[in-house]
């Protein structure tokens, strides 16, 4: 999954970095450096097991924990 899928995903799905990072069980840096484009020092690939579940995510599975916004039940 490259940079711009992993924002295109994030923000498909209706989350912050900070939401996405929740989710992943990562820290809201990590999720900054997934999506920063390969030529920064900082750009990290994700991981494997955070591609599969942002692909479940996108799939609609919703874990008991998903972000709630606010104005929405």
């Amino acid at each position: 999954m490259t940079h711009t899928e992993v924002r295109a995903a994030r923000i498909a799905l209706g989350l912050t970095p900070a939401d996405l990072a929740k989710m992943l069980d990562v820290g809201t840096q990590t999720v900054t450096r997934m999506e920063s484009t390969p030529d920064r020092s900082k750009h990290r690939e994700p991981a494997v097991r955070m591609v599969r579940l942002i692909r479940a995510y996108l799939d609609g599975h919703r874990p008991a924990d998903w972000p709630k916004k606010e104005g929405k039940a």
